[in-house]
């Protein structure tokens, strides 16, 4: 009896040796022990990619440490079993690294924009309340009314005597005209007169009196402010000599410069706000009265008009002024923050936040411009979020020409084995 038990437990003994050899053996079991055991490592911890600046997305280690500027190095992570991170240009980021970073999102919804266009201008007299007083005959500055520039003037206010033979010559001839009583003769000597600027009253006092007058006065043809003031007493004049300019300032322009890439939403008639340093506080509205139709070669800038009301005459000619523009806004447009977009010169993208710390780099369509948003016209829904803040370190690893997918060498290897396997396939079928 003792010899039967000793022999079943010798047995039993011999046979779980066996298995246990059977099993630590066979290199099937094996690999699958290890790809188990490595699984469950994988799960327990997760390895970074690599080590990256946070302010400089090109300088990366593979191990922790210091950036150039003194800075801790942040892990990056990726997801190699998820199907997300291996499409192009999608990137997954650590809850802690989004964190740090700041990431901030918005939502593209839809609005308004309300565009303005901020520029500088300069005030200048309202040319068509602009008069130039030219002579019409030559002659002597006898006497001038008006001693400098800057001189407010009355219509019908004297401005100069002038002494001129051919003004002389011409007074002559209409009393000679009237001596005779030839009607057609003191017309024609009437015309000439009237042709040469002698004032009115004057021809019907010559007509009266019949005497001549050597120094005839010319009066202020409009009320403003005397400017280009070129003459003094005693000057000889001669036609084309400008003696003087005329400007009234109950109404002045302000020229002012826009971008040829705003060119396309300037019109004449849209409200402009203007304010100036000296007077903080205060504010003028007006209107765009005119846009010139040349391009500065140089500048590249459209040349635009703006029309305001002076009462107080507080705006003088030559003030430096800031200019507010006021175009059309763009109603039910999708709009995401301003700060959203990058520009990069040739292109226009935004970064894309998905779900589970993924992010995507994607090209838009960008319209208008206003303080705060910016107008998308393709590349995104309503409804999208996108990245405010942290979207420069996230595009440099999510843009169009390089792939994150690429920085990923275990995915990558992952599919090379795959793609092997496919043309090994393609010749046994051969």
């Amino acid at each position: 009896m003792k010899v039967a038990v000793s022999t079943a437990i010798s047995l039993a003994t011999g046979t779980i040796l066996g298995a246990v050899l059977v099993i630590t053996g066979n290199p099937l079991f094996t690999q699958e022990l290890d790809e188990s055991k490595g699984q469950g490592s994988s799960a327990a911890k997760k390895e970074p990619l690599y080590w990256v600046a946070p302010m400089d997305p090109n300088y990366r280690r593979d191990k922790p440490g210091k950036s150039p500027m003194g800075m801790d190095l942040i892990p990056f992570y990726a997801d190699g079993n998820s199907a997300a991170a291996v499409s192009a240009g999608t990137v997954r980021v650590s809850p802690d690294v989004i964190n740090n970073l700041g990431v901030r999102t918005a939502i593209a919804v839809r609005g308004t924009i309300h565009t303005t266009i901020q520029t500088v201008g300069y005030v200048q007299y309202d040319e068509d309340q602009l008069v130039h007083i030219h002579p019409r005959v030559e002659g002597w500055i006898e006497k001038l009314h008006v001693k400098a520039a800057g001189n407010p003037v009355k219509k019908g206010q004297p401005l100069y005597e002038i002494y001129s033979p051919e003004l002389v010559n011409a007074q002559e001839e209409l009393v000679i005209a009237m001596g005779r009583g030839n009607s057609r003769l003191i017309k024609a000597a009437t015309d000439r007169l009237q042709a040469l600027l002698l004032p009115e009253d004057m021809i019907n006092k010559l007509k009266q009196s019949r005497k001549t007058t050597q120094d005839v006065t010319f009066y202020a043809p409009q009320s403003g402010v005397v400017d280009n003031l070129n003459i003094r007493e005693g000057f000889f004049v001669k036609p084309g000599t400008m003696l003087m300019s005329i400007g009234s300032l109950d109404q002045v322009w302000v020229e002012a410069e826009v971008f040829e890439r705003q060119a396309s939403i300037i019109a004449v008639g849209l409200p402009v706000t203007m304010s100036l340093d000296y007077l903080p506080g205060s504010q003028w509205h007006g209107e765009v009265d005119y846009v010139y139709p040349t391009l500065d070669a140089k500048n590249r800038t459209i040349k635009i008009r703006l029309r305001f009301e002076n009462d107080n005459h507080v705006l003088k000619p030559n003030m430096f002024a800031q200019v507010v523009v006021h175009t059309k806004s763009s109603n039910n447009s999708l709009v995401v923050p301003r700060e959203a977009v990058i520009r990069t010169g040739s292109v226009n993208r935004v970064v894309m936040a998905l779900d589970e710390g993924r992010f995507k780099s994607v090209n838009v369509d960008v319209g208008k411009f206003d303080s705060q948003s910016a107008e998308i016209l393709g590349g995104l829904e309503e409804g999208d979020r996108v990245v405010t803040s942290a979207q420069f370190l996230l595009d440099s690893e999510s843009s169009k020409t390089s792939d994150f997918v690429r920085m990923n060498h275990q995915v990558m290897k992952q599919q090379s084995m795959g793609n092997m396997d496919n043309m090994n396939d393609a010749d046994r079928q051969d």
